[in-house]
């Protein structure tokens, strides 16, 4: 990559706790992961962005002054709605040459398009010769996935993936965006993520359906509730005003709800080195996601009860949006190979799939090198 002049990466993340809550005003718990999307660039004197990658050969080229135009762009409309945003936002955005690398599966539940959008922010604010605000460019991208991608997601994904700091988790409010970095000391455990290879599509998925549901939610809760967000409703309120509540609606919030005090539970059991107590929460986190707010499916539900039944595993969950992806699992350490291997034998033979295996090494969010 000698011919390019930077080396801009931006973290893929595993969400520890909080899953589903984070366009519902509540705290999440993500790190970020030395899984990475990387973008080599250089200048070109033009007004074009020309954008390549190391695993497709594709090659897009974005024209600076129609860049509203690029939506539909199969590969590349991530791309062109960070760069239209980040000049919309009145930042300098000149031509240059983009080489993609991401390292981050694709459909994992990871948050490779959070990657690559915030790598692609910080390369064009890098090429141009700007500084930039980490949060800015969280939010900056968070806009390019709703607009350019038709993902109505929260900010968790961009912000884990622009603010992540090796060896932390960050607990953060998604409504102030207040952020308090914790040590992950897991003791005598590791974190193992497993891939079920079962790919999910957030558009096509019913991931925009859930948003609206929590919508409903709120809309109707805040008839008899002063409340701003659905996380802002406690388990007591919510129990007192079920019987406005359609059956389905009042599922969706009460997972909600019921996350929101979990991912308090858990920043505490993290802090005092509780693994027993965090491990018990991830399970009880899954349970919800599944019954409550129906997004594991029957993939994620066997790749999770394999690991839980592991004599070693602590807790098992989903992590992602669902519909497909990862897991993150607590395991004792040592016991890696042989977790690997049971929970793979279960699950390949009740589901057809052949899990992935990533060990979940925590890395800061976005790193800039000079070539």
């Amino acid at each position: 990559m000698a011919e390019y002049l930077y080396k801009i990466s931006a973290a893929g993340r595993v969400n520890l706790i909080g899953e589903h809550v984070d366009y519902c005003g509540g705290k999440v718990m993500p790190c970020a992961l030395s899984m990475k999307n990387t973008v080599y660039a250089r200048p070109n004197g033009t007004d074009t962005v020309n954008l390549s990658w190391t695993d497709l050969p594709d090659k897009v080229s974005l024209d600076l002054s129609a860049l509203a135009s690029c939506r539909g762009l199969k590969h590349a409309k991530y791309h062109a709605g960070c760069a239209y945003f980040w000049k919309e936002a009145g930042h300098r955005v000149v031509g240059c040459d983009l080489l993609m690398d991401c390292t981050v599966p694709f459909g994992s539940g990871l948050s490779s398009s959070a990657a690559i959008e915030v790598s692609t922010i910080a390369a064009l604010a890098t090429v141009a010769g700007e500084a930039f605000d980490p949060v800015e460019v969280a939010l900056v991208a968070r806009r390019a996935e709703h607009e350019f991608a038709g993902v109505n997601c929260g900010i968790m994904d961009q912000f884990a993936s622009a603010n992540g700091r090796a060896g932390h988790a960050i607990l953060l409010d998604c409504k102030s965006l207040e952020r308090e970095y914790i040590p992950v000391g897991l003791g005598e455990h590791v974190l193992i993520i497993a891939n079920s290879k079962k790919p999910h599509d957030l558009v096509e998925s019913k991931y925009n359906e859930r948003r609206a549901e929590t919508e409903t939610a709120l809309r109707i809760l805040q008839k008899k509730l002063d409340v701003s967000c659905l996380a802002d409703v406690s388990a007591r309120e919510l129990e007192a005003c079920k019987a406005m509540l359609p059956e389905l609606i009042y599922r969706r919030a009460k997972h909600v709800v019921e996350e929101c005090e979990r991912v308090g539970q858990a920043a505490a059991a993290m802090r005092r080195g509780d693994m027993e107590t965090f491990g018990a929460i991830l399970n009880a986190s899954h349970r919800s996601l599944s019954a409550l707010y129906e997004v594991t499916g029957r993939e994620l539900d066997s790749l999770a009860r394999a690991a839980q039944q592991f004599p070693a595993c602590l807790g098992s969950r989903m992590t992602g949006a669902g519909f497909g992806g990862c897991t993150v699992s607590l395991v004792k350490k040592g016991e890696e190979e042989a977790f690997k291997s049971y929970v793979a034998e279960r699950y390949t033979r009740e589901t057809g799939y052949v899990p992935a295996f990533y060990p979940a090494e925590l890395s800061d969010g976005i790193i800039i090198e000079n070539l």
